[in-house]
């Protein structure tokens, strides 16, 4: 068995920041873990000692909340400090559908160009305000804000008010590409269709500091390249050594060993891709043991070629083994941290970016058989948008079980409230939001400092999602769900499964939350939803 899944690294308990000292931030968002995937919010199945290590020594929220119930508008959400009813990326807009090309990388075919509809330009993101606070910045997994030709890497078109404009894409790439958006060091797929597939031809990079980019370029898999890509059906794809994810993780290990050579303070975004289908890795000792312990239980899946998932006769251990693949990485990383001497000035976020998954052969109700939340990813039911969330460092409370209400959107404001920036992080808050400047987070660092009583609550929390044509809004217990116009009403406190509506014998709640989501939607004409009635 892997040495990280057979034991946990012993580390020394964070103590309060230097005076004077600016914490260092690892923010770990992985890729469709559900809210009972870690054994610390009560999964039974798979072995997670290091994440539930850093609950038992941080604090564990179990009343966290992603952007969206889908990945690019969740990632927006993050990084713009605004709900869905207000950022401009509420979807997966794609822009690889052009087509592929031949003989792109050695004899294998690619998409030319690749991403998701731009984050917009004249709206600041999370590590361009670190950036102009004295930060080294990286980022090391999906992107998912923007998009990148690879005939045009270095030339980006943007509309007079500095906004990518989408409609020079072939002869373009975005301007919201790491290398533009504050990012100092990037590795992994600037497209989150890329990510559909662990042994890709190319990863992204981006790192003027250690190999002399001077944009975002195409790290070629040369090892890959040599046998056909899954699309093609080839079961000689299984020869192709290059596993994405250890790779991303491996680069930002490096970039920590580099930051740890430097006085500034560092901000680093690490969204790995695990456990996103497809289900396939290295036949390891993590894989092998589960693929034993759930031999006679066990889920076959065929593949599907035009979403690059690949074939499967063991879909329960290759999940299993993914997530506890993951949680060695957060042990890694600790232990790098500790070995680097920044351990005890640096903060480390733990989240998912929605809800669990069905796609590739992945079998959520079967590790979750409880069965605590209706609804995975998509759906803004809880078990769509609820997720796990942990803290860990400096003046964080050690073993706290907090249930204070937050969303991704308020980690903007909190961040700029942990490392000192107080005006800004005021400034980029609901507090401050204005019409032309619109931000929807409240900055939850009392919580996160173990003050409570002084911890500002959110009156709602808001979401919508165009392509299940589905909204929710939550107001204390109180649970909304909106599908296609129409409103059904939950009370979290007594129906945490969301079984039974009520929305008739609450006439009055109901017409005072959609009037909060009348308030709250901006058209979007890429994304559009239906209001309630």
């Amino acid at each position: 068995m892997n040495k990280y899944l057979a034991s946990a690294i012993t580390l020394i308990p964070t103590l309060a920041m230097a005076q004077g000292q600016r914490p260092n931030i690892i923010y770990i968002m992985c890729d469709d873990m559900g809210y009972g995937d870690l054994g610390c919010y009560g999964q039974q199945l798979i072995a997670t000692p290091h994440l539930d290590r850093m609950a038992s020594e941080g604090m564990r929220f179990t009343q966290a909340y992603a952007g969206s119930p889908v990945s690019a508008p969740s990632r927006a959400s993050f990084m713009t400090g605004q709900h869905t009813g207000h950022t401009h990326v509420r979807g997966n807009r794609e822009y690889w559908r052009d087509g592929m090309r031949d003989n792109m990388y050695g004899q294998r075919r690619d998409y030319p160009i690749i991403g998701q509809e731009p984050y917009l330009m004249t709206h600041r993101i999370v590590p361009e305000l670190f950036k102009e606070a004295g930060y080294r910045t990286g980022m090391f997994g999906k992107w998912a804000g923007g998009y990148w030709n690879s005939d045009y890497p270095d030339t980006y078109a943007t509309t007079q008010e500095g906004n990518t404009d989408t409609s020079k894409y072939r002869t373009s790439s975005s301007s919201s590409l790491p290398n533009k958006r504050g990012i100092d060091c990037y590795y992994g797929p600037v497209c989150q269709f890329q990510a559909h597939t662990y042994y890709p031809n190319f990863l992204n990079r981006f790192d003027p500091e250690g190999r002399g980019d001077t944009c975002v370029v195409a790290e070629v898999m040369e090892e890959n390249i040599k046998y056909p890509t899954v699309f093609n059906g080839s079961m000689d794809f299984e020869k192709r050594p290059q596993y994405s994810a250890d790779m991303i993780h491996r680069y930002a290990m490096d970039w920590i060993d580099r930051m740890a050579q430097q006085d500034d303070p560092f901000l680093g975004i690490f969204t790995y891709t695990l456990p996103h289908a497809e289900l396939w890795q290295p036949n390891d000792s993590i894989l092998q043991h589960y693929t034993k312990a759930f031999a006679c239980d066990e889920k076959q899946f065929g593949g599907n070629l035009s979403s690059w998932y690949h074939q499967n006769s063991n879909s329960h251990a290759q999940f299993a083994a993914m997530i506890t693949r993951l949680d060695a990485y957060v042990g890694e990383i600790r232990q790098k941290l500790e070995e680097k001497g920044l351990a005890d000035n640096t903060l480390i976020i733990f989240t998912s970016d929605n809800g669990p998954h069905e796609e590739g052969g992945a079998d959520p109700d079967w590790f979750n058989r409880d069965g605590l939340l209706q609804g995975k990813k998509r759906s803004t039911y809880e078990g769509g948008i609820r997720v796990p969330f942990i803290c860990c460092g400096p003046n964080v409370p050690q073993g706290v079980v907090n249930d204070h209400q937050l969303a991704f959107y308020d980690i903007m404001p909190t961040l700029l409230d942990y490392i000192g920036e107080h005006e800004q992080a005021r400034q980029h808050s609901l507090q401050a939001s204005t019409t032309e400047t619109t931000y929807d987070g409240i900055s939850f660092y009392p919580t996160l400092t173990g003050r409570d009583a002084e911890q500002q609550h959110h009156e709602y929390l808001y979401w919508e999602f165009h392509e299940t044509n589905m909204m929710g809004l939550r107001v204390g217990d109180w649970k909304m769900v909106v599908k296609a116009g129409q409103c059904r009403l939950y009370d979290l406190a007594t129906d945490i499964h969301e079984d039974h509506d009520v929305a008739q014998l609450h006439p009055d709640i109901v017409e005072r939350m959609k009037q909060i989501i009348q308030s709250q939607h901006t058209d979007n004409a890429l994304f559009p939803v239906t209001l309630p009635q």
